[in-house]
């Protein structure tokens, strides 16, 4: 029976641990932290739980088809609730549009706001589709293994059909003339860590999920995800340490052949799955001769992703104006994205987002909404502290909430605070960055790392950073994928 060491339990580490557990190897994931599911973790507060990683749910039969590959009913172990209105967006002068799959709804909202939009929204929806649909037959499922993987006829052939050289925001403005809607559905950069103004219209493919399939929330929380993974993991008999740091991974003639951890003590293996953020974990644990073809130099080329300011909020009142999920839009969005992105400093005038699972399951905020606040923020390019400048900041966010009728100071029962520095320390990403590489430069949105070492030949690559790219399903899907063509090289091998 083969050995699979699978470092960092997160998504894509425990989607890969159960479907090759499922198919006969020994795994073992190792965890740095404590928890598995990675950025997906529960946090609570007194009586207030959060969910501190992605709050939006879309694609949840990927999440299903991860629990049905050990033969287990997915039904037994997760619930996921359907949002029929699920995000309510505010520009900076109170106009409000809310996203739904209801498309009489949003053709209602579209009259009003922008009638050009609604005559175009079926064809908008058309759109998006078949993008989504090229994506799901081209990208989503495969592995990006070897030089010719990118030389696929078939992949160069849907290349030219998901609007490559077009941007996100020309695309949308083709289907729609009003200036706020046009903001709301260009947000869907930022699930990518990306600019509207530059990413590809590629990503217009994000609308389908949200607007056609629908938004989800897992009953009990969102991390329910992850532990779902981790109860079908042990079943299968994978066997997990958390609080157990990789700290080398030792190569011998072009193989890894074992891992180190932080008590010296070290694991040997036959094939190796690195869940980490590839961008930082792979220069920091393979020496530099070993990875020829991923000096340090290249890995230090990648333009990181934007990061994020996280504030939980538990508040002792309820605003009634929240749906599980809000975002209040800057005055100026073209602005907020040359503040992040080009000049590497927190927007002055920010968008922020707001989840709300309180409106979904009252028990998560007994006393009040349960507020986890984000907004976008630069890559970390220094260690410097700056705490009192997040303290300031964060009191402008609240400004700004209360300017739209919420009511925060008055009614903060617990808080806490989240900064990219936080997020590159504990989850190792990629100078804080949410998504490994930003989708601005057309290399990094569809050709992303690939998911194989080219310089080791038992190594392979799982997670945002890599193929098919950030967000909790992609994650899952690269766990399922690089499983798959670990089984396929390594089939005749298993027994031995």
């Amino acid at each position: 029976m083969k050995k699979v060491i699978v470092i960092g339990g997160g998504l894509g580490g425990l989607a890969a641990a159960i479907s090759l557990a499922a198919k006969g190897f020994k795994v073992t994931i190792l965890e740095k932290n404590s928890h598995l599911g990675g950025k997906l973790m529960a946090v609570q507060l007194g009586e207030t739980y959060f969910d501190f990683g992605p709050n939006t749910i879309t694609m949840p039969d990927v999440f299903r088809e991860v629990i049905a590959l050990s033969g287990e009913n997915p039904d037994e172990y997760l619930t996921f609730i359907k949002l029929h209105s699920h995000t309510r967006n505010v520009s900076s002068d109170g106009t409000k549009f809310d996203f739904s799959t209801d498309r009489e709804i949003m053709l209602e909202q579209l009259s009003r706001l922008d009638p050009t939009g609604a005559k175009n929204y079926h064809a908008y929806l058309t759109k998006v589709t078949e993008l989504y649909k090229l994506g799901q037959t081209h990208f989503f499922r495969r592995t990006f293994t070897s030089t010719k993987d990118y030389l696929s006829p078939s992949l160069g052939a849907s290349f030219s059909k998901v609007k490559p050289l077009t941007s996100l925001h020309q695309f949308n403005r083709r289907y729609f003339t009003n200036p706020f809607v046009i903001q709301a559905l260009d947000r869907y950069a930022t699930y990518i860590g990306s600019s509207p103004y530059i990413s590809p219209a590629t990503f217009a493919l994000i609308s389908y999920l949200e607007l056609v399939d629908g938004v989800y929330y897992a009953k009990g929380g969102n991390w329910k995800i992850a532990e779902a993974f981790e109860k079908i993991a042990r079943k299968l008999g994978v066997e997990i340490r958390t609080d157990c740091a990789v700290t080398k991974i030792v190569v011998k003639n072009k193989q890894a052949v074992s891992v180190e951890v932080a008590d010296e003590e070290i694991y040997y293996a036959d094939i190796f799955v690195m869940n980490a953020d590839l961008l930082a974990a792979y220069p920091d644990l393979v020496h530099e001769k070993d990875r020829s073809h991923f000096s340090n130099q290249k890995a230090a080329s990648y333009e990181p992703s934007i990061s994020a300011l996280v504030i939980l909020a538990g508040l002792q009142e309820r605003n009634e104006q929240l749906l599980h999920h809000s975002v209040y839009f800057s005055t100026n969005y073209h602005k907020e994205f040359i503040e992040l992105m080009k000049d590497r400093k927190y927007a002055s005038n920010p968008t922020i987002y707001l989840s709300n699972s309180s409106v979904t399951e009252l028990d998560k905020g007994p006393h009040g909404d349960n507020l986890f606040i984000l907004v976008n923020a630069p890559a970390v390019t220094s260690s410097a502290d700056n705490s009192i400048f997040i303290e300031e900041y964060k009191k402008q966010i609240y400004t700004t909430l209360e300017s739209h009728g919420l009511s925060i100071n008055a009614n903060l029962k617990v808080e806490k605070i989240i900064t990219p520095q936080d997020i590159q320390s504990k989850f190792g990403a990629f100078k804080g960055s949410l998504y490994g590489a930003a989708s601005n430069r057309k290399r990094d949105a569809f050709f992303r790392p690939r998911n194989k070492a080219r310089d080791i030949g038992n190594l392979y690559f799982v997670g945002g950073s890599t193929h098919p790219g950030g967000g909790s399903p992609m994650v899952t899907l690269s766990g399922i994928n690089v499983a798959n063509t670990i089984a396929q090289v390594w089939e005749n091998n298993t027994d031995s």
